[in-house]
């Protein structure tokens, strides 16, 4: 077979139009084609890329809140029991308090109340005891005691200050007289010493007024207008028993 080399040679330029035409025509389009769809998915996955770090952004932010959020919760349980044990702790001491103010206020009741019931313990006995002591009294009561009680109290009037003695002449001019009551009747004696010491010891000008109380039980009491002289078993032992109860 006889190669024809004109043949062969438009052959080739055949191939190398082709080529061409492919190239310029196909190849570029397809390149650029093939281009953007890179371009494309290189876009997309950079996308990707930055979606998914946006993600695991938001992921450490959204885990650094929640740590955040536990810590603050953590803190708020702490002082929310710390303000509950306070609070505990107050009302426990208010209660304590409150208890022992009633404690103290029902001590002070009850001392009241005992110091009332002695008191009233104490009167009663005073007063029975009193009431003893003038049945006795009365019992041996007579002149020669009444007499001792009248011995006593011209000897207080003689140790009287002068003071009190002008006081006593004021009073008896004031009154006019002076009341003598004894429980018994005294003698002429007696009653010469008692006006002896009132008149000439004192210097008191008023006339005596004499009766008999037999309340007295034994004794003599003189008033000299808004004074009294006493020196009786009666108001001895009402001033025992008050001075028993002032003290």
């Amino acid at each position: 077979m006889e190669l024809n080399w004109s043949t062969f040679v438009l052959e080739i330029v055949n191939f190398l139009i082709l080529v061409w035409i492919l190239k310029r025509f196909f190849y570029q389009p397809v390149l650029g084609v093939i281009a953007r769809r890179r371009a494309g998915i290189e876009k997309t996955l950079n996308d990707a890329r930055k979606l998914q770090d946006d993600a695991l952004a938001l992921r450490g932010q959204y885990e650094a809140r929640l740590a955040e959020w536990e810590t603050e919760r953590r803190a708020a349980r702490e002082q929310l029991t710390r303000e509950v044990e306070a609070e505990r702790t107050q009302r426990l001491q208010a209660l304590q308090d409150e208890l022992v103010q009633e404690r103290d206020r029902t001590a002070v009741v009850e001392q009241r109340r005992l110091d009332t019931l002695r008191r009233q313990m104490e009167q009663t006995a005073l007063s029975q005891g009193g009431q003893f002591a003038a049945r006795l009294l009365s019992l041996a009561a007579g002149s020669p005691l009444q007499e001792k009680l009248l011995e006593l109290l011209l000897q207080q009037l003689a140790t009287l200050p002068a003071t009190k003695h002008e006081t006593l002449r004021d009073a008896a001019t004031t009154a006019g007289k002076i009341s003598v009551t004894s429980a018994f009747p005294l003698d002429a004696t007696m009653r010469e010493r008692l006006e002896q010491a009132l008149g000439t010891g004192l210097g008191v000008k008023a006339p005596l007024e004499y009766r008999e109380d037999p309340e007295l039980i034994a004794g003599v009491r003189i008033t000299l207008g808004a004074w009294v002289l006493q020196a009786n078993v009666k108001d001895e032992l009402a001033g025992f028993a008050r001075l028993a109860q002032d003290a």
